[in-house]
Order: C-alpha cells, then structure tokens, then sequence
C-alpha cells in the first residue's frame, strides 16, 4: 500500500506541488488501521479500473480535476459567501445530467477517502460505531450512494439476512457502487428519495453527505424520518462551508445542522465534527473552513 500511496502522492506533486504539500501534512497523522484500510480499498480500486480500461492515473487526473473545481468554487464562496448554484436543476444540468462530469467527479471523490483526513476520519467513524447497531438492523437503506464505499463497509459488518437498499439519482454513481459491490442481497434504486416509497421501514438509514445537495434539507429529514423505523437509526454526515460544484445548501457551522436535527423530530445518540485543516473549531467558523459532522441519531421521545 505504502508503494500505491507513494505513487499517489508523487504523482499529484509533479502535476500540483501546492496541493500535494497540503497533502503530505496528513501522512504523519493516519495509522496503522488507515494502512489496511486503504491497502484493501486501493488494490480493489486498481481491479476495478483496470476491469473498465483505465488506469490508477486516470483516478489521479479525475481527483486533480475534482481539486481544481473545488478551487474556483472556494474563490467564489470567499468572495460572495454563497455557492455558486442554488437549485437542484441547476445542479442537475451542470453534474447529475451529465456523465463526463460524474465520472470524473465520483472517481475524485474516491481518491479524496483516502487522502482527505477529515473524509478517512469520518469512515472510521462509521466503521467503528456500526457494529453497536448490528444486531437491531434488519432493513437498511443508503440514500445518495455515491462510490459506494459506506454500502461496503455495511455489507461486511452487517448481519448476513439484513436486508440492503439502495437510492440514488445518478445512473453514473450506482454503476460505480455496483463495481465495488455488485451483490444480490443490495437493491437498487435510480430514483428520487422523495419519489421512492416501497411501503418499508428501516431499521438503519445511512445518508452521507447529501444534505448540502439540496434545496431543503428539513424537507429531506423529514421525509427520511417516515421511512425509519421507531426504533430505527440515521447516520448522517454533511459539511459547513465546503464549496464544490453540485453543493447547494451552505450551513454555516456545526450548531445549524444541530438544530436542523431537532426540528425534523431527531435527538443525537453520538456525533463528530472533523476539520478540514489544522485550525481550532472557533478559527474554521471565522474563516469559512471546512467542518465534516457526522451524527447516529433517532427519532426523539414525545414527552408530554
């Protein structure tokens, strides 16, 4: 791994010496459990890029192209303090609808697993917290699929006869996920979360990082607060100012998407706030940096 990790690197530094020196900051910091876990992801990864004719390189280029969006949308927030789209059609023209965008946008945000210490942060989050839920999940559902790579890690560490679905709007992401884990106990969906309803509760909803991809994210709680069982559980994650191409929604700090939570009928079992840059929370807000904040929630208690 260290050699696939080394090449990565190398790589993005020839093409992007700036972007790589922030990089390399995240080396010292993953551990031993980062290794294995990225020396499994990466050598299945390169299968699968191999499988579709493309090479480790083609990933590369894919995630510099991601980095450069995220630049000239970054300029644009600082210097008007919103995104630059505001609707989901105008998202859906510029990426969902097209695939020579997702293709190169899913394989970025791929590689950013790996190499982002907030990204990696939060799925060993996941991985490490799911386990508790195991034995109470019989029906779990992922909304936003993306790459596929939280749907994997809930394969493996979930029960053999829990039930697993899918929903995704893009053609271009749920054919990625089925690269990583075309199984038949996964079904799944090109649809609208708000248009799907099979008449199903579940046990265990996962939605990471969607939120910030719509027009009403209390609309979204709410609507996945009736597809979960009483009883059911949402792991949640979604970013404060983290311009990108298809983000609409801006919270500003960690304390809106809280209470985001409390109006849609939720209360926090556990949460996590993961920096995107070594600053202190108070310095992230000020600044507009990034924060990934990840929650399991459940529906709250009626008291009366």
């Amino acid at each position: 791994m260290e050699q696939t990790i080394n090449y990565i690197y190398n790589k993005i530094e020839a093409i992007n010496p700036i972007h790589s020196k922030k990089l390399k900051k995240n080396i010292a910091f993953f551990d031993e459990r980062y290794d294995k876990l990225a020396d499994a992801f990466f050598k299945k990864y390169i299968q699968i890029l191999q499988l579709q004719n493309k090479t480790l390189d083609y990933a590369i280029d894919c995630y510099l192209q991601m980095i450069a969006d995220v630049n000239s949308e970054t300029i644009e927030f600082l210097r008007t303090g919103k995104y630059t789209s505001s609707t989901f059609e105008e998202v859906n023209q510029r990426v969902y609808a097209r695939p020579e965008t997702m293709e190169y946008y899913m394989h970025g945000l791929i590689m950013s697993q790996f190499l982002w210490k907030h990204h990696y942060q939060m799925l060993d989050y996941f991985i490490n917290t799911l386990p508790g839920y195991r034995n109470k999940t019989k029906s779990y559902l992922e909304i936003g699929v993306g790459h596929g790579l939280y749907l994997s890690k809930a394969l493996e560490i979930l029960d053999d006869k829990t039930t697993l679905t899918a929903v995704d709007i893009s053609r271009t992401s749920i054919a990625l996920a089925k690269s990583f884990i075309n199984d038949d106990r996964i079904a799944y969906n090109l649809e609208n979360i708000y248009d799907y309803n099979n008449g199903e509760k579940f046990d265990f909803i996962t939605l990471g990082e969607v939120l910030e991809h719509v027009e009403n994210p209390l609309q979204l709680l709410l609507k996945i607060y009736g597809l979960l069982s009483d009883n059911g559980v949402l792991f949640f994650t979604t970013p404060t100012n983290a311009p990108a191409i298809d983000h609409i929604y801006l919270f500003n700090n960690v304390n809106e998407i809280q209470a985001i939570i409390k109006a849609a009928g939720f209360e926090i079992e556990s949460e996590r706030s993961f920096l995107s840059e070594e600053v202190s929370p108070e310095k992230a807000e000020k600044f507009k940096i990034a924060i990934l904040y990840g929650a399991f929630v459940k529906k709250a208690k009626i008291t009366q």
